[in-house]
């Protein structure tokens, strides 16, 4: 599933097409994608002006002229498309037209229209049209913890979360009430970064190394970002290119593989945590 960064890069690739342009010509092509598309979907869209493009954790949201925010979340394979050309690439090309594409419109901005449309082979991503004064109360928003690279996000935040916690900290990382939008490919490289132990419990992990571990995490998230994400298998940005993060990957992916710290003579593990696949060196990353 695509994480923040890759939703990160497919909002920086929408957004000088998007903010400011007057939507027209919108066409639903069937009647839902994970859930059911909003009641009268086209024509709530229709005429309205996109404001702005954010993103909250893993969704875009677009407040519009008309008072709501269309919310869309990309799922496993959702991709947005400008002018027929994909916001990115995978490693294993999923179908972007015909039948795959649910959703196409018009964007008019300073006199130039530009096509937009949204596949999702697999249909796992879903849209919305919330209230925009409603946002932050929806249920999809209401239990979301702070932004990792928002100015709510720090150590002494995860200090305050972990409190007497038992559950590991790969697993505390992924509860999105902690924080918002952290997955499991940037949390395995920033504890792997930071040298704490995936194993260990939230609890048990001391406030500064829980400053170094926030700080990580934010680079770590950045640089990605810079990188256009991580092409994997499904990740698409909006502007036809590949993510390339990947081969930043200090740990993800790389079971059985040395160490690629200079002081480590350790091999990268692989288990699961959370039905989620864990890379670590058990070297570098004591408990």
């Amino acid at each position: 599933m695509p994480e923040l960064p890759e939703v990160e890069t497919v909002r920086r690739g929408l957004e000088p097409v998007l903010t400011g342009a007057r939507l027209t010509r919108v066409r639903q092509n069937r009647p839902d994608l994970r859930f059911p598309f909003p009641d009268r979907f086209p024509e709530r869209l229709e005429g309205a002006v996109v404001e702005r493009i954010d993103r909250r954790a893993k969704y875009l949201l677009m407040p519009l002229s008309t008072g709501e925010t269309w919310v869309s979340h990309l799922g496993m394979t959702g991709r947005f498309t400008l002018d027929g050309e994909q916001l990115g690439e995978f490693e294993e090309a999923a179908p972007v037209a015909g039948k795959h594409e649910h959703l196409s419109l018009c964007v008019v901005r300073g006199g130039t229209t530009t096509r937009v449309g949204f596949a999702d082979a697999r249909r796992f991503g879903f849209m919305g049209l919330i209230p925009t004064g409603e946002v932050d109360a929806h249920p999809w928003f209401a239990g979301l913890g702070p932004e990792p690279l928002g100015n709510s996000f720090s150590g002494a935040h995860l200090a305050e979360a972990f409190v007497a916690k038992k559950q590991t900290i790969k697993v505390s990382l992924l509860d999105q009430r902690t924080v918002a939008g952290l997955g499991n490919i940037y949390v395995c490289e920033a504890l792997y970064r930071a040298r704490v132990s995936p194993l260990v419990a939230a609890g048990k992990v001391s406030k500064p190394r829980l400053e170094t571990l926030a700080a990580v995490v934010r680079d770590v998230l950045n640089e990605a970002i810079l990188a256009g994400g991580s092409t994997l298998k499904d990740f698409a940005n909006a502007e036809g290119g590949q993510g390339y993060f990947q081969h930043r990957f200090d740990v993800y992916g790389r079971e059985g593989k040395p160490c690629l710290a200079d002081d480590c003579s350790g091999v990268v593990r692989r288990t699961v945590q959370g039905g989620r696949s864990t890379f670590w060196c058990p070297s570098c990353q004591k408990r």
